[in-house]
């Protein structure tokens, strides 16, 4: 008896130790990740009479050289636009080359960006009203979602910043990372754009239907430093110096995502 006992007290405790959905939840929302989207956002992808492109998210691929020098690096670096310098950059220096050294400077670099807090705002930009007045109506009518006229939301730093396109572009790929999210620094909704969802307005009330598009604003840090390319005798490294880090901040959109607020006046 005493060790049916005992075996019940060591699977309780075991239970507890177990994180629960709404533990883990809490956690994702303290490291500001929390993407879950709520019932009252939803995508309009197949729906939306703006077809969007995605060529922001394309990820540039490293060569094998490339890989070969920024893994040696002690610096993270994530910049398409310097893995894209490093990927033609052709580099053969001759076995026989005893003590040839050179040393190219590629210039000054925004590295790598690092996300230190990423919060969602679903109402960002407000985009569309849609009212249905049943002011004097015999039984509750129904209205939904139809986009009145074509609308741009964009984002963007909260501050200036040198190689501000660059920059946008690191936390662009930090932020889909992190989220796991559709998102752009500018989308667009498309004129006409409907949704299936009904709301009902009751005899003598007036529904007024808002949508929203959301954004993510994210909060980090950048790293700066001078790339040179180094060459001795056979060997080539990669070597970045005097290495700053500054603070940045932005919107990012979230594309083709629309949330609704629905009111009775």
């Amino acid at each position: 008896m005493k060790f049916k006992w005992l075996g019940l007290i060591v699977l309780i405790g075991f239970i507890s130790l177990i994180p629960t959905p709404l533990d883990t939840q809490a956690k994702d929302k303290e490291n500001g990740k929390n993407s879950t989207i709520p019932n009252h956002v939803l995508n309009i992808s197949k729906d939306n009479t703006y077809p969007n492109s995605t060529d922001d998210q394309e990820v540039l691929e490293a060569e094998e050289l490339t890989d070969e020098l920024m893994e040696e690096s002690e610096l993270r670096i994530t910049n398409p636009q310097l893995i894209e310098i490093l990927n033609e950059t052709t580099l053969k220096p001759s076995p026989f080359a005893l003590g040839y050294r050179a040393e190219i400077f590629l210039g000054r670099w925004p590295l790598a960006y690092e996300s230190k807090e990423s919060n969602i705002n679903w109402e960002y930009q407000e985009i569309n009203v849609n009212e249905l007045d049943n002011h004097g109506g015999n039984q509750p009518e129904k209205m939904s979602y139809e986009q009145k006229e074509e609308k741009h939301i964009k984002g963007g730093l909260t501050s200036k910043i040198s190689h501000s396109e660059q920059m946008m572009k690191l936390i662009l790929l930090e932020a889909q990372k992190n989220t796991k999210l559709p998102l752009s620094f500018h989308t667009v909704i498309g004129a006409g754009t409907k949704q299936k969802n009904t709301y009902s307005v009751p005899v003598n009330k007036t529904g007024i239907l808002h949508a929203y598009a959301p954004a993510i604003n994210e909060k980090g840090e950048v790293a700066f430093g001078d790339v040179y390319i180094k060459l001795k005798g056979s060997k080539k490294s990669l070597e970045v110096k005097n290495v700053t880090r500054q603070g940045i901040g932005a919107w990012i959109p979230i594309q083709d995502h629309v949330g609704f607020s629905f009111e009775l006046k």
